[in-house]
């Protein structure tokens, strides 16, 4: 049985969740209430996910994850930056 479909459900999913954070972020430039260590830990566990995907050559945990990261990386930047 393929269950590829559910990678590419679950990877939509999981990406899609980290857009309103980093709008709200990106807007309102308050990053009072993120945790920099999560996210310096979680932007390099998504690039480890990229990597683990690009081993695998699975599209979409290497699709998801470049644009998680990239979502990751402008507010840990912000974080950096305003907080």
């Amino acid at each position: 049985m393929d269950l590829e479909w559910m990678g590419y459900v679950a990877a939509t999913l999981t990406t899609l969740s980290f857009v309103p954070q980093a709008i709200k972020t990106i807007r309102s430039r308050d990053t009072r209430g993120i945790s920099l260590g999560m996210y310096v830990v979680f932007t390099v566990g998504v690039a480890c996910w990229f990597g683990y995907g690009w081993a695998l050559d699975s599209w979409p945990m290497m699709v998801s994850n470049t644009i998680t990261f990239a979502l990751a990386a402008t507010i840990l930047g912000l974080k950096l930056k305003y907080g």
